[in-house]
C-alpha cells in the first residue's frame, strides 16, 4: 500500500469515526441499536454456496469468523450494551453465515489492522466498508456487496436540487475530506470545469460532520461531499441535510465495497455465490433497507472485479 493510499483510507476512517461520535446523540428512534436486534434478517442455507466452500478450511470449524471495525453507524457500531456489534455490515455477515450453514463469529478490529489480521489467518473474512482497489487485489480476494458511493448533501432548505456532474459544482463551496478519494474527484471535476471556462468549486475541509453541517446551515458552504452511508444516517436521524447526488468512489470508473478474504483461499467464490443467492432471495436488499442503505444495493456480486487505481 502506498503512503498516499494509506492516508486516503485513514482520512476516510477518521471522518466516519468522528461523524459517529457526534451522531451518537441523535434521535435514533427509527434505527435499532439494541443488543437483541429483534428485526435482524436471517437467510436459508444455500447448497450451491456450500458446495463451492467445501474445500475451504474455516478458522473456527462450523463458523464464519468475520472481522469488522465498529466505527460508524449505520455500517457498524456498538449497541446500547456497549459490547454487541450492530449495523448493516454485521447484518450482511450474518446472512452470509446463514447461507453457508455456519455460525457467525464477529471479531472487532481497528480498521487499519484488518490486512495483517486477515493475512495471518485470524479470521476468514473482513466485512467493514473495504473498497476494491487494484493494489489490494494483489494480496486479497474480494466479493462485492455494496456500491462504493460518495454523496453530495446540502442543507434541507437549500435551493440546490441536483449535483451529479462536474458542471453542477461550478462556483459552489463544497466541504470534503482532505487527502481523500472524494477530494481527488472534486479536483478532477474542477479541472474539467476550468477547461470549459466554468468557475471551479471552492473546497473546504472539516474534521467532523457536526461542524460541516453547521457551515451548511449558516450559509458558509453549499454542499458536503463525503462517504454516503454516515451522511445518509445523519439525514435520516436529524433531518438537517438531504441528498442531491451520488458518485461512485472509482469515478469515472467503478470501485465498489467488498468482502475481503485471503488471496487464493477459495472462499471468495463461495461468498459471491452466497451473495447472489441473497440478492435473488430478497434478504440482501431488505437488510440494507433496515439501515437506510437501499441506494447502495448492487444488482449482482462479483469476484475480484476491476477496482480503484491509486494514482
Amino acid at each position: 500500500m502506498t503512503r498516499r493510499k494509506f492516508l486516503v483510507d485513514l482520512a476516510g476512517l477518521a471522518v466516519a469515526s468522528l461523524a459517529w461520535d457526534r451522531l451518537a446523540l441523535a434521535d435514533t428512534r427509527s434505527f435499532d441499536f439494541s443488543p437483541q436486534q429483534q428485526g435482524k434478517l436471517r437467510a436459508p442455507k444455500n447448497p450451491a454456496a456450500q458446495r463451492v466452500a467445501s474445500g475451504y478450511h474455516f478458522v473456527t470449524p462450523g463458523a464464519l469468523t468475520v472481522a469488522v471495525a465498529p466505527f460508524a453507524a449505520p455500517l457498524a457500531t456498538y449497541a446500547t450494551d456497549a459490547s454487541t456489534i450492530v449495523g448493516s455490515d454485521p447484518d450482511y455477515a450474518q446472512l452470509l453465515a446463514d447461507a453457508l450453514g455456519l455460525k457467525l463469529v464477529l471479531v472487532p478490529v481497528a480498521w487499519p489492522d484488518w490486512p495483517l489480521g486477515l493475512a495471518s489467518g485470524k479470521y476468514d473474512a473482513v466485512i467493514s466498508n473495504v473498497g476494491v482497489t487494484e493494489q489490494r487485489k494483489q494480496k486479497f480476494d474480494f466479493t462485492t456487496y455494496r456500491l462504493g458511493l460518495h454523496g453530495f448533501y446540502v442543507a434541507a432548505t437549500s435551493s440546490i436540487q441536483s449535483i451529479r456532474a462536474p458542471k453542477d459544482i461550478a462556483g459552489l463551496r463544497i466541504i470534503t475530506g482532505s487527502g481523500t478519494i472524494q477530494e481527488r474527484i472534486l479536483l478532477e471535476w474542477n479541472q474539467q470545469n476550468v477547461a470549459q471556462h466554468l468557475k471551479p468549486a471552492e473546497l473546504q475541509f472539516f474534521d467532523d460532520l457536526s461542524s460541516a453541517e453547521l457551515a451548511l446551515q449558516s450559509g458558509r458552504a453549499d454542499a458536503i461531499f463525503n462517504p454516503h452511508a454516515p451522511l445518509s444516517y445523519s439525514a435520516a436521524t436529524q433531518g438537517k441535510i438531504r441528498l442531491v447526488g451520488t458518485v461512485n468512489a472509482g469515478w469515472p470508473l467503478k470501485a465498489d465495497v467488498a468482502v475481503a478474504s485471503r488471496k487464493g483461499s477459495g472462499l471468495a467464490p463461495a461468498l459471491t455465490e452466497a451473495t447472489n443467492g441473497l440478492i435473488a432471495g430478497g434478504q440482501y436488499k431488505a437488510a440494507l433497507a433496515r439501515w437506510g442503505l437501499e441506494d447502495e444495493a448492487i444488482q449482482r456480486s462479483e469476484t475480484n472485479p476491476p477496482g480503484y487505481k491509486d494514482a
